[in-house]
């Protein structure tokens, strides 16, 4: 085997922000709180639903049990598995858990790159970089940097691509 053929793919080397810890767990509790309540409410105030009051407060128990132990569990278990890193020749995201992803998108073929920053995380100030690539895959989402280290990190991402030869296609 040649030189080429004994080289192994390292993980990336780059975390994400620590706060992206919390932005998941409140993303775990809008999730479970919505659907809990719209169990429990009716249940409570509805004189026409009393029969059915056990099994919809059964079940919005349940629901909360399983989404209090999730956001307790899986936000740490994310922050532990992703990971990025981007280098002169391309941008490198694993992700998951169960089902895990490594994307490497080479610069050439980045066409954009964007920052997103919905309302859970402008509140924990973090933002979401989308490279998009000429793949049937779809966009390379690194979610969960600081704003201001995404916002550097597109900044980089558009000059490296602009000096990468290539068509992006």
């Amino acid at each position: 085997m040649g030189e080429e053929g004994a080289r192994r793919l390292r993980p990336p080397r780059n975390t994400l922000d620590g706060r992206a810890v919390g932005w998941w767990r409140a993303q775990w509790l809008v999730l479970t709180a919505g659907p809990a309540a719209v169990l429990a409410t009716p249940a409570l105030l509805l004189d026409l639903l009393a029969p059915a009051r056990g099994w919809l407060l059964g079940a919005a128990a349940v629901l909360a049990l399983l989404g209090l132990g999730c956001t307790a569990l899986i936000p740490g278990w994310w922050f532990r598995l992703h990971r990025w890193e981007v280098t002169d020749k391309a941008v490198y995201v694993r992700t998951g858990f169960f089902w895990q992803e490594w994307r490497i998108a080479p610069m050439s073929r980045i066409q954009t790159v964007d920052t997103v920053r919905g309302p859970l995380e402008q509140l924990f100030r973090l933002s979401t970089v989308i490279v998009t690539t000429a793949s049937s895959k779809g966009a390379v989402h690194i979610r969960g940097l600081d704003h201001e280290v995404a916002a550097e990190l597109a900044e980089r991402l558009t000059q490296l691509t602009g000096a990468t030869p290539g068509d992006a296609t």
